[in-house]
């Protein structure tokens, strides 16, 4: 890794041109920016959410999690920050890689209410469920708003 550590700056909106060893956060639009750690200069995003990442600031340090994984770029680099510290973290196989991305699109199928096709042509076996699915934000809204199950709180 080239940058061991990362500083820490709270912005309303990303700056034109980033920073290398800056980690930018929004708390308005739930997002972190910075240049990869490896030091190509590639742009990272990570935007916080239950299903994606999570910040944590304590006074003096930010802390990303889960690890920052650029598994599309041509360095595929793979870090953790934590405290403003940038721990290099392994590399992962593309079968390790395709097996997150499956589990973080069933995730925010659960999350959300979409429905993800299974990763493998072998269906799961699942028990059938009585309980109606988690339905999105956005739809529980719209249906309250048109008065449709009503009692659905």
């Amino acid at each position: 890794m080239r940058f061991n550590t990362l500083e820490h700056r709270f912005v309303q909106h990303a700056p034109e041109t980033l920073d290398p060893g800056v980690l930018y956060v929004s708390m308005e639009f739930a997002t972190a920016m910075h240049l990869c750690c490896c030091g190509c200069s590639r742009e990272v995003v990570t935007p916080f959410s239950p299903t994606d990442w999570k910040l944590v600031f304590d006074g003096e340090s930010v802390s990303l999690s889960p690890s920052v994984g650029n598994w599309n770029f041509p360095c595929r680099s793979h870090y953790i920050i934590r405290q403003n510290r940038v721990l290099e973290a392994g590399s992962w196989s593309d079968d390790m890689v395709r097996a997150e991305q499956q589990r973080d699109k069933a995730a925010k199928a659960i999350r959300y209410g979409a429905v993800v096709p299974p990763a493998s042509p072998k269906p799961i076996a699942t028990t059938p469920s009585t309980q109606t699915p988690p339905q999105g934000v956005l739809t529980r809204i719209r249906r309250w708003w048109s008065g449709e199950n009503c009692d659905d709180r």
